[in-house]
């Protein structure tokens, strides 16, 4: 057996007196897809930082198989001091590295290489920091939060990539389909030491339940043992007579193991503050169209959002999201067309961007907005104290200025602000950047029990499926079409998911064009046999009736009730209208290579 590329045991590392590693072990050999998976400030990134050979840990040993080549992707990449996004690429690569490579990931990616550092967007940057990590084809690759700031045509592509790709991956996610998609082992920090399970990601949960649950066990059978050990102290006849030195030594070593033992990492309590009951009507917009440049965002759109909806909104980086978000809500009057908002709205809103916060603002401050030590929710007065241990905030941490806080806690922090507000609807734009999957999954269950409405844009295609009602696409050219359903369900409707907004350069396009019948002599010299010239008869009919057979489906799946009135007959209607806009894409395919044929043939 091989010894693995890279192996790390028993690291230690403490931070301010507190512990953060105290033995974790990590193994990664050729061909390893490893999904790294913590709390938020578990140590994850330390973990791979170390791993990386960026610092050091207090004790324990590193071990790299000399020559290996690693690369590792950080959670925010700095590009200052390199003109170009090419350059900062570049850079990035080894002596015996190809050196086109770099230019050809940032095309893959959707950049040209000349784009200045200094005016990058989050999506750009991450975009430039892929490029320079996978342009090396390195042994072992290492990603930190790699999805962060991706649309879905660039994650799906990653995925692609990671797939054809041949070196090891290590990789921090909280895209739960990411993970899912790509990972063939699982390795799980859990309060400074490291286990593992060699299945992929959609095995750990169950795994890593099962197992909390038999901590729990034995944690109730010490806590029975030390209560027994209490009760022949004080009432054992033994004990009225002398004591047993040794019994009661075993019993102060019993109390020290239970108050010496860490507990799992408590949950989230997400509460969202209520607000009056809204009008049955949240928002109809009637036509609305905006554009940027001559360039069409949103055109000629209708929609109608009713209360207790939970709308999905996707689309490419730049397709527009954000922008019909603000008129969907009323903070962006639309070129033309009308918004109608309900009555009695109460809006809370998470924004993508998400607050500017003073990085000197102590976190209790944060939350109250300088108000005192309480905070409203549901009109009662809970202490910030309180409300900061809902979301996994020790007390402790009070008055530690924001600025010092992870991007986890930064995220947690901003959510647990957003849903103070009284609210019946949630506009939630962006929401699961930086937060762990623990901390999704409670979101996503308060969502479901939310009375109000929620207006949810993100890339996350499981946080989709499980949240949203409905979505609604960019189809390109400021146009969007809703489909009922999920993430998942709305690729059964359309056949495809979410396209990229930049479109191939028309260079790389012409040499990939495929071969015509013109091109290949030997058929132009033949006749069309019988079955061509039979399939170039019919399927004219064919692809009609398939045709008639889509808009009626189309038209069932157009009632948006049916989703939550009748999942059966939803799910049954999607299947059948996938599978004839497969089958009339076929057809027509068929039908334009005969077409093609004969015209050679008669040519």
């Amino acid at each position: 057996m091989a010894p693995p590329l890279l192996q790390l045991q028993g690291i230690a590392l403490t931070f301010g007196g507190t512990p953060l590693l105290t033995s974790a072990d990590l193994s990664v050999e050729a061909g390893d897809r490893l999904a790294l998976v913590g709390r938020n400030g578990s140590g994850k990134s330390t973990l791979l930082k170390i791993a990386a050979g960026l610092i050091e840990a207090d004790s324990g040993k590193r071990f790299a198989q000399p020559g290996a080549t690693i690369r590792y992707l950080l959670q925010e990449p700095d590009l200052a001091g390199f003109p170009t996004t090419l350059a900062y690429v570049e850079a990035g690569l080894g002596p015996s590295d190809d050196p086109y490579r770099a230019r050809l990931m940032l095309n893959e990616l959707g950049l040209t290489g000349e784009e200045g550092t200094t005016a990058l967007s989050g999506g750009e940057q991450k975009r430039a920091a892929l490029a320079r990590v996978l342009a090396p084809e390195p042994d072992i690759l290492i990603l930190d939060e790699p999805t962060n700031h991706l649309d879905l045509p660039a994650i799906e592509w990653l995925e692609a990539a990671i797939r054809a790709s041949s070196s090891a991956i290590v990789m921090i996610s909280h895209d739960r389909r990411f993970l899912e998609n790509l990972s063939r082992a699982t390795v799980w920090l859990d309060r400074g030491t490291t286990r593992r399970l060699d299945k992929g990601f959609g095995h750990f949960e169950a795994w890593r339940d099962e197992g909390l649950e038999q901590e729990e066990k034995e944690q109730h059978k010490l806590d029975r043992q030390i209560v027994r050990e209490e009760h022949w102290l004080r009432y054992g006849v033994s004990a009225r007579r002398k004591r047993n030195v040794r019994r009661l030594g075993n019993l102060h070593a019993l109390r020290k193991d239970f108050r010496e033992h860490r507990r799992a990492v408590g949950n989230v309590s997400l509460t969202v503050s209520d607000a009056e009951l809204s009008g049955k009507r949240i928002v109809e917009a009637l036509g609305i169209s905006k554009a940027y440049e001559g360039r069409p965002v949103v055109a000629d759109l209708s929609i109608r959002i009713l209360r207790g909806d939970r709308l999905g909104i996707v689309g490419p980086n730049g397709a527009g999201k954000t922008t019909l978000v603000r008129m969907l809500t009323g903070t962006l009057d639309p070129d033309s067309g009308t918004v109608k908002l309900g009555a009695n709205l109460a809006m809370a809103t998470l924004d993508q961007k998400r607050e500017a916060l003073d990085p000197a603002t102590p976190l209790a401050e944060a939350l109250t907005r300088g108000r005192g030590d309480y905070v409203t929710i549901n009109g009662e007065n809970r202490h910030v104290v309180g409300y900061m241990k809902d979301f996994l905030f020790a007390p402790e941490q009070k008055g530690t200025p924001v600025g010092v806080l992870s991007g986890g806690e930064r995220g947690r922090l901003l959510l647990a602000r957003a849903l103070a507000s009284p609210a019946n609807v949630l506009v939630l734009d962006e929401p699961t950047n930086d937060l762990d999957l623990e901390t999704l999954d409670l979101l996503q269950e308060m969502l479901a029990d939310f009375p109000g409405t929620v207006i949810l844009v993100s890339h996350d295609r499981d946080f989709l499926d499980r949240v949203c009602t409905s979505v609604l696409v960019s189809e390109g050219e400021g146009r969007w079409r809703e489909y009922a359903g999920g993430y998942s369900d709305m690729l059964a409707q359309r056949g495809s998911g979410v396209e990229a907004r930049v479109v191939e350069k028309p260079a790389r396009k012409a040499a990939a064009e495929p071969e015509t019948p013109r091109e290949r002599a030997p058929e132009a010299r033949r006749k069309l046999s019988f079955r061509e010239k039979h399939d170039l008869d019919s399927l004219p009919g064919r692809m009609e009736a398939l045709g008639r057979d889509i808009a009626k489906l189309q038209q069932i799946l157009a009632d948006h009730a049916l989703f939550t009135r009748d999942r059966t007959a939803f799910d049954k209607a999607s299947a059948a209208l996938a599978k004839a806009q497969g089958e009339l894409a076929a057809a027509e395919d068929r039908w334009l290579e005969l077409e093609m044929l004969k015209e050679s043939l008669e040519a």
